[in-house]
């Protein structure tokens, strides 16, 4: 499944890089994927589904189920059912760094049963986020205080903006961009 993530997000990543692209070649794709598959892009937030691939999909394009296709009807007949969706790009894209939105929602759903406070007390995520913190603001000529603590910094983050107890699963589309706004606004970014 991680590969078909990988490339489905590569591939309306490429297709929202280039505006003459989309324009003359696509504006609706009718794709048939395995069943969970189709399932996991059409998810909606809350259900058990839903998942970092649901998200990226429903940012970029607006993704809906047309149909089941039974193994019957097939021959030889695979092992698992298929189902069809369509996929409409969103024109124009949403102005959003794709690098620093993936970023985020990478770390939200790596547990996304966690709450977001707990998914971002790990040491992996504060390092990264503590060095791009060091880089923003040695960019913009920024002086961090002695007794800094990225640590601390995200917590505060997670509670001014009130998803401190929230967990990715719950979080719609307008939740992440608020969160990654109120992050982007402290200086912590997440490429």
């Amino acid at each position: 499944m991680h590969v078909w993530l990988t490339c489905l997000i590569r591939f309306l990543h490429l297709l929202f890089s280039s505006y003459c692209f989309i324009d003359l070649f696509f504006r609706c794709a009718i794709l048939m994927f395995q069943r969970e598959f189709a399932l996991r892009l059409v998810a909606k937030p809350g259900t058990k589904l839903y998942c970092r691939l649901s998200i990226n999909t429903q940012l970029l394009a607006r993704v809906d189920h047309l149909m089941k296709v039974g193994k019957n009807n097939f021959r030889p007949p695979p092992k698992v059912e298929s189902s069809v969706v369509r996929i409409e790009p969103k024109n124009p894209p949403p102005p959003i760094n794709f690098q620093e939105w993936d970023g985020l929602v990478r770390i939200a759903f790596v547990r996304k049963n966690k709450t977001l406070s707990a998914a971002f007390k790990s040491s992996a995520v504060e390092q990264l986020l503590d060095h791009n913190y060091r880089i923003h603001c040695s960019l913009h000529n920024t002086e961090i205080p002695e007794n800094f603590k990225i640590a601390e910094k995200i917590q505060t983050v997670l509670k001014d903006t009130g998803y401190s107890e929230k967990r990715a699963r719950s979080m719609d589309i307008d939740d992440f961009i608020r969160l990654l706004h109120g992050f982007n606004s402290e200086g912590i970014h997440f490429s």
